[in-house]
């Protein structure tokens, strides 16, 4: 039996079928995350670079496939490269000759 507006159909955006809408938007997850790898190349590139690859993820919309921002490229590629870079260092800074003796 129909009856008005309360059928077992619900509208496709109400809040059990979608994502909460008070977090961040994409494009300034791209962002922040492209101001964090670049910021990860002068200070702490070890922890900003994953931060930066995170958010970049995140603001692909968790897939390779589809429309994405330019932003969150930039931040992802940035972030792996800021993350291999700050490897690379620790990895060298921990090789013979910078010890104590």
């Amino acid at each position: 039996m129909a009856s008005f507006g309360h059928g077992t159909r619900r509208h496709p955006r109400t809040r059990g079928r979608t994502w909460s809408r008070s977090g961040p938007d994409r494009a300034t997850l791209g962002i922040i995350g492209a101001i964090c790898a670049v910021a990860g190349f002068f200070v702490l590139g070890i922890v900003l670079g994953p931060a930066a690859m995170v958010c970049g993820w995140l603001s692909m919309g968790r897939s390779w496939a589809g429309s994405r921002s330019p932003w969150a490229l930039v931040a992802l590629v940035l972030g792996a490269i800021d993350t291999l870079l700050a490897l690379v260092l620790l990895t060298g800074a921990a090789g013979q000759g910078y010890g104590m003796l």
